[in-house]
């Protein structure tokens, strides 16, 4: 599931309460069931930010490795290892992060967040800054993963501002209005997976494409 919506409309602020990284000021969350501290408890969520923030001094898997390191996890050594496979970096797991190029410094960040083992992964922008050609080649891996059985990952609910990336990516975009922000509408993206980016050309893609404009453009 996408959200998309007007720059300033709090798309980020909505990630942050439901990852439980902002408190709410009214209402409730649920995620999978649970309050939000108790899903973050039981690792039921995943974050990727919009810069990768990882530690210059510490090597690609040495970056995966933090969170558990910080847990005081030992019994999961293979774990990062197996992740930073999975985003297809195993051969720069000892690359600092100044020797990888922007998309690999995010594939990092995107291993580190499965190691939590997370059904859901909050992803904020997190291929905003990248050009058009590694924002596809990641998009693709993006939804390769979610389709992994080699991963726990069950859903992902991803931020973006272009809406080319929401309806390739998603099989929702929730499109929000200006402040005060409103759902105002949900556009179901009936299109078929495994997704290929020749999928770009495609009428019906294009027309999703074309509907989520409209709605941003009228309000």
């Amino acid at each position: 599931i996408s959200v998309i919506g007007p720059s300033g409309c709090g798309k980020t602020t909505l990630l942050k309460i439901i990852g439980g990284l902002r408190e709410v000021s009214d209402g409730v969350i649920f995620v999978n069931q649970l309050s939000t501290k108790l899903a973050l408890r039981k690792r039921e969520i995943g974050f990727v930010f919009q810069n990768p923030v990882l530690l210059p001094w510490r090597t690609a898997l040495k970056n995966v490795k933090l969170p558990l390191e910080i847990l005081g996890e030992t019994n999961s050594k293979k774990l990062p290892e197996r992740m930073l496979n999975l985003v297809g970096l195993e051969n720069f797991k000892d690359s600092y992060p100044s020797e990888l190029s922007g998309g690999m410094q995010q594939r990092v960040a995107i291993a580190r967040a499965l190691t939590f083992e997370p059904s859901i992964l909050l992803m904020d922008e997190p291929f905003g800054a990248l050009d058009e050609i590694t924002r596809d080649k990641l998009n693709l891996e993006l939804l390769k993963l979610w389709e992994s059985k080699k991963t726990s990952l069950s859903s992902v609910l991803f931020v973006t501002h272009s809406i080319p990336e929401a309806v390739f990516l998603s099989d929702k975009v929730i499109v929000l209005s200006k402040l005060p922000a409103k759902i105002e509408k949900i556009v179901e993206v009936d299109l078929p997976h495994p997704r290929k980016i020749e999928l770009k050309t495609n009428k019906k893609y294009l027309e999703v494409v074309e509907c989520i404009r409209k709605i941003l453009k009228a309000n």
